[in-house]
């Protein structure tokens, strides 16, 4: 397999989670969307660092990045739940006020 095949799968993957954001059907989806693009970035990272025989450094950034992801995931479910309790949906069209 050659870089380009690495980077076709990554825009493809780039794109899809792209779609799913402007899409926004509800916040679940705009979160499966933005960690699609997440994955894209790190398989873009993985790739660049398997044709880098010298430092390995696009690995390195790809476990901090996983690392922030799963972060980042915690965070935004733990605020979409709190979202969901508070006006009984999770369609962002719906929730137009975010003050008392």
């Amino acid at each position: 397999m050659t870089l380009n095949d690495f980077l076709m799968v990554s825009v493809v993957l780039f794109c899809i989670g792209l779609y799913i954001i402007l899409a926004k059907k509800n916040a679940i989806q705009v979160l499966i969307g933005i960690e699609l693009m997440l994955n894209a970035a790190i398989l873009n990272l993985v790739a660049f660092g398997r044709f880098d025989r010298a430092n390995n450094a696009g690995q390195v950034f790809a476990l901090f990045a996983i690392v922030l992801a799963a972060a980042t995931t915690a965070v935004a479910l733990a605020i979409v739940l709190n979202v969901y309790r508070r006006y009984k949906t999770i369609d962002p069209d719906q929730i137009n006020q975010l003050k008392d």
